[in-house]
């Protein structure tokens, strides 16, 4: 996928940009009851049992969101275990302090999964024994109006998980040029109906701008009717919540170094929620876990490539039936999680 580089888009774009970034003010919205920080746990249990194969080992938990996860896995550990909690979301680090203690055993860390490398070695930490990502957006985020991730509640149209990005979905919707539009909405949206689309907010935002998520409801709605609407309004949310938070791109360039910064039979497990995101996680487990990739035809191997994984699930987990109907957003979950292999090469 292609990220939202500075050189995709005009000059244009980002003066206005840096402008709205400057001046942004609160939407007008209507006034709703404050949402307080909800986030169940998707195969939570599972996660718990494949992860934590030493329950004196160090831990990190990269999308620490309300802290069901972490909760799952620390009861797995014993006082010698380590769990690192990271998030990019400020109000859910916040949130998972009340819940979970910060502690030498539990300690929290504002940032991104890129960032964990960094935040071994500031720690003095080489090699970790098991590593989480549960990918896309929290419940607490689609709920909160305020958060502009929904189309369900009138509310800004922001959609940063970390509210320290500049750029928003407004920014987007109101000053991206029509081909970056376009090719957001379709390569993150996977979205048909995207040039009428893409046509009716370039028509609309000529007049006023796209300040709300309901007004970008409305105008998906203006082009896709009947039953098709909610799932267009989805797929449109979905891409600019994708390129806002430049959500494949990350998780597309932490994959490969997290696994590597994992001890021999460490572990990884990650969850996803639509084929995109699946998509990289199911390539890149892939790509680590073939050996030799010299032709076959060469007499001896050259390339001197050993598996760094294995996969640790067969076909990816998903929720039963009982877990669907109690948190009917984890139907869409895919969890896939492999184990580091020593490497051979190097007598590791």
């Amino acid at each position: 996928m292609e990220p939202l580089h500075l050189q995709d888009v005009s000059g244009s774009f980002w003066e206005n940009v840096r402008r709205n970034s400057r001046n942004r003010v609160a939407v007008n919205t209507p006034v709703l009851e404050p949402v307080s920080f909800r986030h169940v746990p998707v195969l939570a249990q599972t996660v718990a049992d494949l992860l934590v194969q030493d329950p004196g080992g160090v831990y990190v938990d990269g999308t620490i969101g309300g802290g069901g996860h972490a909760a799952a896995l620390a009861e797995r550990l014993n006082p010698a275990g380590r769990l690192f909690g990271i998030d990019r979301d400020k109000e859910a680090l916040d949130a998972v302090r009340h819940r979970l203690p910060n502690t030498e055993r539990l300690m929290l860390h504002y940032g991104n999964f890129l960032d964990i490398p960094e935040l071994l070695d500031t720690n003095g930490i080489e090699n970790v024994d098991g590593i989480l990502l549960d990918l896309g957006v929290s419940s607490y985020q689609i709920d909160a109006p305020g958060r502009g991730f929904s189309f369900t509640h009138d509310g800004p149209l922001d959609m940063r998980m970390d509210r320290n990005l500049i750029v928003t979905a407004s920014d987007l919707v109101n000053h991206a040029p029509r081909e970056k539009l376009i090719r957001i909405i379709s390569q993150f949206g996977e979205e048909r109906m995207v040039k009428p689309i893409v046509r009716v907010i370039l028509e609309t935002r000529q007049r006023h701008p796209v300040e709300t998520t309901g007004q970008l409801a409305s105008l998906v709605r203006s082009v896709v009717r009947g039953r098709d609407a909610i799932k267009s309004c989805s797929r449109v949310f979905q891409a600019l919540r994708i390129a806002v938070n430049e959500e494949l791109d990350t998780l597309e360039a932490a994959l490969p170094t997290l696994i590597f910064r994992l001890k021999p039979s460490g572990r990884i497990a990650v969850i996803a929620y639509h084929s995109l995101e699946d998509r990289i996680v199911k390539q890149t487990f892939q790509k680590l876990e073939k050996g030799c990739i010299c032709p076959p035809e060469w007499p001896v191997c050259l390339c001197k490539r050993s598996p760094a994984i294995r996969s640790v699930v067969r076909r990816p987990a998903v929720p039963d039936e009982k877990e669907i109907q109690l948190n009917s957003r984890s139907r869409s979950a895919r969890l896939r999680a492999a184990e580091r292999l020593p490497d051979l090469r190097s007598g590791a």
